[in-house]
């Protein structure tokens, strides 16, 4: 482990995960007010967060019939919405990756993580170290990238590098959905570094939330993989409102290309 792990390892270590709840709503922090995740208590498989749902995006970019095929994975854990959705709606392969131990100890009391299984794992470790782990390699169709401490400030991963490595995560075909927000004016200099790996092409992003919340979905090129256009968008949106109860109508409405790109 290198010093700078230990020395993030050692920040959140000191941040041990905290629980709120208010109008049926259970929220994870890490010792701030700022929210982590949430869930609402009597409909534990639903998104509440809107930047969650949004995260879900990566959705329109995969085939409507290899959807819930394949591997899901999430750097980052927050209050496993997307692990639980992922793993007992989707009913995808799922893997969880979470440095913090106080954050699993939390999902698995109050959050309803499911137990590991041959198709669900959730791996108490550096998200920087599995996605650089070549037997991870080329073994994921959907990877979802939210990594935040307690300051939730800005990525505590977020170097090319680091994006590299996502990149080599995926299958061809996969997608990478990517919480990008802070009270700094970090997004364009992160989304920047994603283009640099995958293609100007290959990325979309969102509007921002009104929180500041900006998703940038970006798929992994290779033989036959092109970017979808609108009317197949618009198709399978279609298909997930239907089939899931997202609002990927609204997800459609919102997705720009990257600058540099051409438009869909």
């Amino acid at each position: 482990m290198t010093a700078k792990t230990t020395s993030r390892k050692k920040a959140i270590e000191l941040a041990p995960a905290t629980i709120s709840e208010a109008d049926g709503v259970r929220y994870l922090h890490l010792g701030t007010p700022w929210v982590q995740g949430a869930m609402r208590i009597r409909k534990s498989l639903a998104l509440e967060l809107e930047y969650i749902q949004r995260m879900m995006a990566w959705m329109l970019f995969r085939p409507s019939a290899d959807l819930t095929r394949g591997h899901a994975v999430q750097l980052g854990l927050g209050a496993a919405a997307i692990t639980r959705f992922c793993h007992s709606t989707l009913r995808m392969k799922t893997t969880a990756v979470e440095l913090n131990p106080t954050v699993i100890d939390a999902c698995r009391l109050w959050f309803h993580l499911p137990a590991d299984s041959a198709r669900f794992q959730v791996l108490q470790m550096d998200a920087a170290e599995f996605a650089a782990d070549a037997a991870h390699h080329d073994t994921v169709q959907a990877l979802c990238v939210d990594l935040y401490d307690h300051d939730a400030a800005s990525p505590v991963l977020d170097s090319e590098a680091f994006y590299r490595d996502c990149h080599a995560l995926l299958a061809e075909g996969g997608v990478m959905a990517v919480n990008l927000f802070g009270r700094d004016a970090s997004f364009e200099r992160s989304a920047e570094r994603i283009a640099a790996v995958f293609g100007a092409a290959q990325l979309r992003s969102l509007r921002p939330t009104k929180e500041g919340n900006t998703i940038v979905v970006a798929v992994k090129p290779g033989d036959g993989v092109e970017m979808p256009d609108r009317e197949a968008l618009a198709a399978r949106a279609d298909n997930i409102e239907s089939r899931f109860q997202l609002p990927a109508g609204k997800w459609l409405r919102m997705i720009r290309p990257w600058p540099g790109a051409s438009a869909s």
